[in-house]
């Protein structure tokens, strides 16, 4: 029999309802339900609640159930731990979910009985005041002030590269590349590509192109002046950066796992979200 964890969207009533009836579903077959303590209180589930530091401890699948957003939690709980992820879209198109809503009962049996691949994605290390986070998507320093830039000194592997002023900066990862950074008209990578991509938000310099650097290599951002800044990893703002603070990035040492039914047809999900046309 496996564990499980379910981890529901906060604000989406529709996947409370959807993790109620997969509690049920698993548990008439035997399966052990876990919730982590926040999703479980926020959406009826309190009876399957377990603290944060125990989720993983012999967790054989996690279920995302909601977004983009809820993956990158999700992912954030488990990855360090090897445990498979498979995302349930519940509500808009996403990049990182496998199946929707109606389907999630029978691809969560699919991977029960190991009829599914793991696809692996690398991750992001993101060190700030002596913690090391772990991001999916990306990592950002961005201004705090409106009207101001920041100005932000990065060195590539450890040396001196130069200073940008701008609106903020991003360190993505290949997966992150259609999100923060695709707005800000970095490059589309593909997602098991491994390398890093460096895009400044609204540049005030001459050099505004982002970069894609290996996957070996480190990227530090030193705030050197001016205005405070903040650094938002995956959606999360971590902390408040004055003159001298740094951040470092480079790839993470634990590779995500996604649960995937075939191969991810990355290149049909631009095609749907973006409207493309095939001639």
């Amino acid at each position: 029999m496996a564990v499980v964890a379910l981890i529901p969207h906060h604000l989406r009533p529709e996947a409370a309802a959807l993790a109620k009836r997969l509690t049920g579903e698993l548990l008439t077959g035997g399966h052990t339900v876990r919730v982590p303590e926040a999703d479980a209180h926020a959406t009826g589930l309190g009876e399957w609640a377990i603290p944060a530091s125990e989720l993983t401890r012999g967790l054989d699948l996690a279920v995302s159930l909601g977004g983009d957003g809820t993956m990158l939690r999700t992912v954030e709980m488990v990855a360090a731990a090897g445990v498979p992820v498979l995302g349930v879209n519940v509500g808009h198109l996403g990049y990182l979910t496998e199946v929707d809503g109606p389907d999630a009962q029978a691809a969560v049996e699919r991977v029960l009985r190991g009829d599914h691949r793991v696809e692996t994605r690398m991750t992001l290390a993101v060190t700030f005041a002596g913690v090391t986070h772990h991001a999916l998507n990306e990592a950002v320093v961005e201004k705090t002030v409106s009207g101001h830039t920041v100005r932000v000194a990065v060195a590539l592997n450890d040396r001196p590269f130069t200073t940008y002023a701008a609106d903020g900066l991003i360190v993505a990862t290949p997966t992150g590349s259609t999100a923060y950074n695709l707005s800000a008209r970095g490059p589309i990578v593909s997602p098991t590509h491994r390398a890093l991509v460096l895009t400044p938000v609204s540049a005030h310099m001459l050099f505004d192109r982002s970069m894609v650097l290996g996957a070996d290599e480190s990227i530090t951002l030193e705030l050197i002046d001016g205005p405070p800044a903040v650094l938002v990893v995956d959606g999360r703002q971590l902390g408040e950066l004055t003159p001298g603070d740094a951040v470092g990035c480079r790839a993470g040492d634990h590779d995500v796992r996604l649960v995937t039914f075939g191969a991810r047809d990355f290149h049909g999900i631009l095609k749907r979200k973006f409207g493309l046309a095939d001639r």
